[in-house]
């Protein structure tokens, strides 16, 4: 394990780094009880940059507030597809495109603070990050792409990916996937930040944004409410590699964000439960896409042929044109090689049969077989 990986798993503020010391503090108190002890150390680091943010984010609101509030939207284009679908795969193809824009990791991770702070702590915090991602094996950095949902998690805690900082409690912020059952007051908190993260990035890069969060894919109908005009890509995979890729992330965001030892004796049911969910929203609410913004893809074709189907994609939203960016996708592919994907040993027949039957509606969907046989990668 790097020492980096090993640094940040005891000592890193996870994806709480970005929040304000108002709401730290009454998430904090609020949550006191339910805190271990092994994890006072990460409790120090998130009070630490929280009064930070709190006092730079005042001043670079009175800055630039009125400068990125005012800023119009160019529409977006979202990546949609639950967690392990291939989504950072197809977001990173895409944002090779320099006539497009991205937030990255620093930003989303200081989102309160990004615009003031970015050109100077991205220099030093760089020495810190693992130089790939511990699920996979992906290239980390602060510039990479990245999921919007972690500045949602940071500035208004209406995220599900809180269930990885109080893994116990996971049940308790499932309603933030889909909103269906928050409280109006809670969405319009949601509703908020976002915007106000997707303006600032906006206002910093004046382009297009590519925005991708496995989240999203369950609210379509939210995203077309605050971005009219958006595009919509949705990538699936087989429905037994996501399970099995889904609970090796699961395992690592734990101890990446977690404030609390883990239960693992529910994750399973979680696991199938999130799917289940994200997608029965996702197909109520696909038909809403107006005709031409939306493409579907396949992972196992996406790794077959990137270029192909990246050209496909651009084709069917009617992007830019492809072949002006092609030599910079054929780079970025050919960097891609001698990549090795984890391996995992087949799932017990009888939780095999599970995910057949609980996520039937997508192997039906996407022609996927539901007789699993041999070793299957992530």
């Amino acid at each position: 394990m790097d020492w980096r990986e090993t640094f940040l798993r005891r000592f890193g503020p996870g994806v709480l780094c970005g929040i304000t010391l108002r709401d730290w503090t009454k998430l904090l108190w609020r949550e006191r009880r339910e805190i271990d002890a092994p994890y006072l150390p990460r409790i120090c680091a998130i009070t630490f940059q929280s009064l930070k943010t709190s006092l730079v984010g005042l001043v670079e609101n009175k800055r630039y507030g009125a400068l990125f509030q005012n800023v119009a939207i160019q529409p977006p284009l979202f990546v949609l597809g639950h967690w392990r679908n291939g989504t950072t795969h197809l977001h990173q193809l895409i944002s090779c495109d320099g006539r497009f824009a991205f937030p990255n990791t620093y930003q989303v991770s200081f989102p309160q603070t990004f615009l003031m702070t970015e050109v100077v702590d991205s220099r030093l915090m760089s020495y810190f990050i693992p130089r790939r991602r511990p699920m996979d094996n992906v290239s980390l950095s602060l510039s990479s792409p990245q999921e919007d949902e972690f500045a949602l998690c940071a500035s208004c805690l209406k995220s599900p990916f809180m269930a990885c900082v109080f893994p116990r409690q996971k049940q308790r912020f499932e309603r933030y996937l889909t909103f269906s059952s928050a409280e109006a007051s809670e969405l319009e908190e949601w509703r908020a930040s976002l915007l106000h993260f997707v303006k600032k990035v906006q206002w910093r890069y004046g382009r297009p944004l590519v925005l991708k969060s496995p989240p999203h894919t369950a609210r379509i109908r939210l995203l077309l409410d605050l971005f009219p005009n958006a595009r919509f890509v949705h990538i699936h995979r087989n429905p037994f590699r996501v399970f099995q890729s889904s609970r090796a992330l699961f395992l690592t965001m734990f101890t990446w964000h977690g404030l609390q030892r883990p239960n693992l004796e529910d994750l399973d049911d979680w696991i199938l439960r999130q799917y289940r969910d994200t997608y029965a929203a996702f197909f109520e609410q696909r038909s809403l896409i107006p005709s031409g913004r939306y493409h579907d893809i396949s992972f196992e074709q996406l790794e077959q042929d990137p270029i192909g189907e990246v050209r496909k994609l651009y084709e069917a939203l009617e992007l830019p044109d492809f072949s002006s960016f092609e030599p910079e996708l054929r780079q970025y592919v050919g960097s891609l090689a001698g990549y090795r994907k984890n391996v995992f040993t087949d799932l017990p027949a009888e939780l095999a049969a599970r995910i057949t039957e609980e996520w039937k509606r997508c192997f039906e969907e996407w022609g996927y077989p539901t007789v699993k046989q041999g070793t299957r990668n992530n």
